[in-house]
């Protein structure tokens, strides 16, 4: 098997001898597939959309010399969940898979891993029409879409959009060189953005349960937490609770979420385990990828709107660290504490801790989560009870972090709206731009802000409204944009009229050694008089100034070359 379900062990540039390329029967290529058994290719509905057809399934990484060897396959049976549009019309499924009619050597298989997407570096060998023999596309994985757990990519470079012949390829995360899904289609829309897609091994394997048992890894969420079939009672259902929690799952902005399901609130319990089930890539049924017009509003979250949910009770934060770091993919170097490895990690995930006062150590177990919070990534912690450690949780996971968070957007806008307004004013009485306008609009929006941010840090603590940070983040980056372009243009602007004002200098003098001792030349005198008046005026107008520089260094240039023997200035 092919580095246990990862690329082969000779070099990760190598072609994959898991890689399948799939012929039509009239010698077209279809697309890619995964070779996961002897006699199984995982591949796209949409590359093999004619399901009574017999296709061509070629083994190019198996290949010894020019020979590629090849077999008939076709869909094996039921296993095909064709490419459809949900009640939102986003994608959902597009998964089949084929039997081989003669099976391949076992050592050329590869696994699918259970591993938490986001932020991960992908690569997928697949067979594009200008590539036929494949080639390596790279990406990096953007997030969640949609409502079917499917998975946004990001190509490295425009070239590597996932195209034609690619829809099927395995997805190898390059951390730990796993196949952790697969291709699904990639588009360039009218504005000239590129995106892949991909579905996880999850969501693959919730279409296609056949998959399961070439699929390695824990799944995402612990037993005690999934729904049960007394869950779905409508009586178990806490409306509100269940639309804060899908709000969240749908990341709402809010970092870290801590809420309290005490213990014997079955009503409450019941609703935090229908949102974890729902929320997962594996166990959202089908069923639940159209229920939102049957469920209260606002109360279904996206599939993949968590990537780990832990039942902490009983549990060390070493051992609920491990279960982290086996889904973030860190399994190297397992001798060193599962917090360095965390802290080293460029990947993140959204978790769901359930009982972290029920842990084994919860002082410890709120170190790792501040860890795993300083890392970025996002934390949905529960409590059983309001004691010491969770308002202790409260105030070094979300109160503290929210404060320094307001201080640094309010020393950001103090910026945006002294020193940064003073330069913008400045560049604009110096030189006057088409386009750019004073900022009083925008400076209006950041003054409101600054105001409502220093009235909710004078009242913190207070029970006041809190102030959208995120919104004002984005408020901030926007007005601080919008100024720096028009001070980088203002400030070309400048340079541009102090080149024009060194040229006419330059000019000037040129022009009295070539007429020294003849009649002074009225007319160049006035355009050069015009020249140097726009040149000083302020603002100055600088294409008007260019204009009027121009007319003066012609009508001099016009005038004949100076004596020998003198210098002059050239044109810039």
């Amino acid at each position: 098997m092919a580095a246990d379900g990862g690329v082969d062990a000779g070099s990760s540039l190598e072609t994959p001898c898991w890689a399948v390329r799939i012929r039509r029967a009239n010698g077209e290529i279809a697309g890619a597939g995964i070779l996961l058994s002897p006699d199984r290719v995982l591949t796209c509905a949409h590359v093999v959309e004619d399901r009574a057809a017999r296709f061509a399934a070629e083994f190019v990484g198996a290949a010894p010399g020019f020979a590629v060897p090849s077999t008939a396959a076709w869909v094996d049976g039921d296993a095909y969940v064709p490419n459809t549009r949900d009640a939102d019309g986003d994608p959902s499924g597009d998964v089949a898979l084929l039997r081989l009619e003669h099976p391949r050597p076992a050592g050329e298989t590869t696994l699918l891993h259970r591993l938490s997407p986001p932020n991960r570096t992908v690569q997928m060998y697949g067979f594009p029409y200008d590539h036929n023999g494949g080639i390596w596309f790279r990406a990096s994985i953007v997030g969640g879409c949609g409502r079917d757990g499917q998975v946004q990519l990001s190509p490295t470079s425009p070239g590597e959009l996932a195209s034609p012949g690619c829809s099927g390829s395995g997805v190898v995360d390059a951390l730990t060189g796993k196949v952790i899904g697969m291709v699904l289609s990639g588009i360039r829309d009218q504005h000239g953005n590129v995106f892949s897609f991909m579905s996880p091994a999850e969501t693959i394997v919730r279409h296609l349960p056949e998959v399961d048992p070439w699929t390695l890894g824990r799944t995402a969420v612990d037993d005690r937490l999934r729904s049960t079939r007394e869950d779905a009672a409508e009586a178990l259902l806490d409306e509100p609770f269940a639309q804060r929690l899908a709000d969240w799952l749908q990341d709402d902005g809010q970092q870290v979420k801590i809420s309290l399901v005490p213990v014997g609130d079955g009503v409450r319990a019941a609703t935090l385990r229908r949102a974890i089930t729902l929320a997962d890539r594996e166990l959202r049924t089908a069923a639940s990828v159209d229920r939102a017009s049957l469920d209260p509003p606002g109360t279904v979250p996206s599939a993949g709107g968590h990537d780990l949910a832990v039942d902490a009770a009983g549990l060390t934060s070493a051992e609920i660290g491990e279960r982290i770091a086996e889904r973030m993919g860190l399994w190297q170097h397992p001798a060193d504490p599962v917090a360095e490895r965390i802290r080293a990690a460029d990947v993140t995930l959204t978790l769901v801790v359930v009982g972290v006062d029920e842990a084994t150590d919860p002082p410890a177990l709120l170190n790792l989560l501040k860890t795993l919070r300083a890392k970025g990534n996002r934390l949905l912690l529960v409590f059983r009870t309001a004691d010491a450690i969770y308002h202790r949780a409260r105030y070094e996971l979300v109160a503290e972090p929210e404060r320094e968070r307001r201080a640094r957007l309010i020393e950001r806008l103090e910026e945006i709206t002294g020193p940064l307004a003073q330069a913008l004013h400045r560049h604009m009485a110096a030189v006057r731009a088409e386009g750019v306008r004073p900022a009083d609009t925008d400076l209006m929006r950041a003054h409101a802000a600054l105001a409502a941010l220093r009235l909710a840090q004078s009242a913190a603590g207070g029970s006041g409204p809190r102030p959208d940070l995120a919104r004002y983040e984005r408020l901030a980056e926007r007005v601080a944009a919008r100024m720096n372009r028009a001070i980088a243009k203002l400030d070309d602007l400048r340079d541009r009229r102090d080149e024009l004002d060194g040229r006419l200098r330059g000019y000037h003098v040129l022009h009295l050694n070539s007429v020294r001792g003849q009649e002074e030349d009225l007319t160049v005198d006035a355009l050069r008089h015009r020249a140097h008046e726009l040149l000083r005026a302020r603002p100055c107008d600088v294409k008007a100034a260019e204009a009027a520089v121009d007319a003066y260094t012609r009508r001099v240039d016009r005038g004949g070359p100076p004596r020998q023997g003198q210098g002059g200035a050239s044109a810039s």
